[in-house]
């Protein structure tokens, strides 16, 4: 009798991470990027203007409204959403070749995003980050040091409704302490590496060579 290994191509993992503003999204997944070489972060467009020490093609590529109406309509995005009265996209182009090539890559989106990349990529990792209380969450805001009181008050309304959207996600974090949070992502982020289907894919070689006929 012969014995055939079959797998699908060698695909990367996507991994999306939303919270709401002020649950150190941001912070948590640079601890994470540091120290997971081998994850690539995903870079959205956005017609926000540049916070203090965002830069162009890092952070977010930073474009007009028509630009950005321009790209939508063109079919360049995985995923769009406004928040905040602000556009966010991701480019579909560019994300789906890079994980069908079998890199990995990290998405941070808000929950909106988040939900139509579920649909279009059914086997995406997604995550969300919780602030351990509400207290907490709105000293974050106000430490910011960058928004006025009505804008902090919108965010903090705005973090309340997106929280309410955590059970859609596939793991929690409650981000109470950092370095925990931190490690509780990167072990998400090892567990979904070693899933049975992935492992098929990017070892099919080694498991040709062990169930061959003997």
């Amino acid at each position: 009798m012969s014995i055939t290994t079959e797998a699908p191509p060698a695909s990367g993992v996507l991994f999306v991470v939303a919270a709401p503003s002020g649950g150190g999204k941001s912070s948590t997944v640079n601890a994470l990027l540091a120290r997971e070489p081998g994850i690539r972060l995903s870079v959205s467009y956005t017609t926000r203007p540049p916070r203090p020490g965002e830069s162009e093609g890092s952070h977010y590529h930073f474009v007009d409204v028509p630009r950005f109406m321009e790209l939508k309509d063109a079919g360049e995005f995985l995923e769009h959403a406004h928040v905040h009265g602000n556009w966010y996209g991701t480019s579909a182009t560019w994300l789906k070749d890079q994980v069908a090539a079998g890199q990995d890559v990290l998405l941070e989106i808000d929950w909106q995003g988040a939900a139509q990349v579920r649909k279009l990529i059914p086997d995406s990792v997604h995550i969300f980050i919780l602030p351990p209380s509400a207290a907490a969450l709105k000293e974050r805001l106000e430490k910011r040091g960058q928004d006025s009181g009505d804008v902090i008050a919108a965010r903090l309304a705005g973090a309340y409704a997106e929280m309410e959207h955590w059970a859609e996600f596939d793991y929690v974090i409650i981000n109470q302490d950092f370095a925990t949070a931190v490690d509780d992502l990167a072990a998400i982020v090892r567990a979904a590496r070693l899933t049975t289907r992935r492992q098929g894919a990017r070892h099919i070689q080694l498991l040709a060579e062990l169930l061959q006929p003997r």
